[in-house]
């Protein structure tokens, strides 16, 4: 029973407010007595740690001076990183063709842009975006090429054979035999080269000055070890996770294997293994660029790890989906690249570009073998002389140009994460 008079109704409290900026922060910040004090000490913190900073950092810093004398006693050096910013961008390249890695830098950044707009994710745009950014990344680079016969060949072939497990019994006539051609004339040439019927012709394009690999550093070598390793152990990684789930006990067995022995070692030992050992194990006077190795050693060890990742996405998928593709009449290539794939890379999307940003951070592990990227020549910028003293200026700038690669691959991770998933949310 009730005191209360018949007829009445005990008056509430009206509800709190928790719509605004008011309302969120009493909601998420002074929901209780320990959250008001927590907060009010971290802000106290923040602040007087950010006021520390920007006063380092901006107010008493020096941007002007010539040596490293004048900044002595003040803020933070930036004159530093102006005075040698070339050193820190582009290494020991030659000084006065300093232009040609800026704009390789530019034209990589621009395919980068182009792949990531869902509008051009058809094959053929691809590969003409990678193939004529690419001849033009590597001409500026090494201002010379020397473009081989059996390239083309080792490309039609590849088109051919490709072409033909796609679109069988889903292309025109005139389309298949279009692929086998392709495919024929790849596989006679690089046959008649290797007998030495046919000679290896060279196609020569020289507009500029040569300039060797050991002389590149900066920022172009970590864009073009993390972009091109990636590049290619991406379809690497998905033949090895394939292949792990082979029912072929050979092609399981060995894709394990080396999925494995990969995964068990670090990188530092891949790259010594390759810039150390594999030229005992060559024939007299043959060898391999320490670039190209260096290039070779990334491809192997990111391939095994996203195999692995891809592997989780391929199992993810319940079974009747590739019920579904056989139900179809698809070949194996086309229910794989047209169903199985797709489904399976949406799912892992998260991991890979965690994968991703891994191994664009790892490129500065090639200073063991004598390759200066982006973090190291940054490194060398301390040995002037003139300059030392100031490593934390150099360190908090290669760390800004690395959060902005990583940070803008992060976002982009989360964009195609929503993009893909609308149909499947609820």
């Amino acid at each position: 029973m009730t005191d209360m008079p018949v007829g009445e109704r005990k008056q509430l409290a009206p509800p709190v407010d928790d719509s605004g900026p008011f309302g969120w922060a009493r909601k998420h910040l002074f929901s209780s007595w320990g959250n008001a004090l927590t907060t009010i000490v971290l802000t106290v913190a923040m602040a007087w740690i950010l006021s520390w900073f920007l006063e380092w950092a901006l107010f008493t810093a020096n941007f002007t001076a010539s040596t490293g004398s004048e900044c002595r006693g003040g803020g933070a050096c930036w004159a530093l990183i102006r005075e040698k910013a070339r050193l820190i961008f582009f290494g020991t390249f030659p000084y006065d063709q300093q232009w040609r890695p800026f704009f390789a830098v530019v034209i990589m950044l621009a395919m980068l842009i182009m792949t990531s707009d869902r509008r051009m994710w058809r094959p053929w745009r691809l590969a003409a975006i990678w193939s004529i950014g690419s001849f033009f990344t590597f001409l500026l680079m090494f201002g010379q090429l020397h473009i081989p016969l059996s390239l083309f060949l080792v490309i039609a072939l590849i088109v051919g054979l490709v072409g033909m497990a796609f679109r069988k019994g889903i292309g025109s006539m005139g389309e298949f035999i279009g692929y086998r051609v392709l495919a024929f004339v790849g596989l006679v040439g690089l046959s008649l080269q290797f007998v030495g019927i046919m000679p290896n012709w060279k196609l020569p394009i020289a507009p500029f000055s040569y300039v060797e690999t050991g002389l590149w550093g900066g920022i172009p070598v970590t864009i073009i070890l993390a972009t091109y390793g990636l590049l290619f152990a991406f379809p690497y990684g998905i033949l090895l996770a394939l292949g792990r789930r082979s029912n072929l006990p050979l092609i399981k067995g060995l894709c394990v294997g080396f999925i494995e022995l990969i995964r068990g070692v670090p990188l530092i030992s891949l790259l010594i293994m390759a810039s150390v050992m594999l030229p005992l194990f060559l024939p007299t006077g043959v060898t391999f660029d320490k670039f190209l190795r260096a290039q070779v050693a990334v491809i192997l060890f990111a391939g095994a790890y996203i195999a692995e990742i891809i592997r989780g996405g391929l199992q993810s998928l319940p079974k009747g989906q590739f019920e579904a593709a056989d139900a179809m009449g698809l070949n194996y290539v086309q229910k794989t690249s047209l169903i199985i794939l797709p489904q399976a890379l949406r799912v892992v999307i998260p991991p890979l570009i965690n994968t991703f940003i891994g191994f664009f951070k790892d490129t500065s592990l090639v200073l063991i073998i004598g390759i200066f990227d982006f973090l190291n020549t940054a490194n060398q910028a301390l040995v002037d002389p003139a300059w030392a003293g100031y490593p934390g200026e150099v360190y908090l700038f290669a760390a800004f140009v690395y959060f902005v690669f990583c940070y803008s691959m992060s976002r982009y991770s989360k964009y195609l994460e929503i993009e893909l998933n609308k149909g499947t949310r609820r």
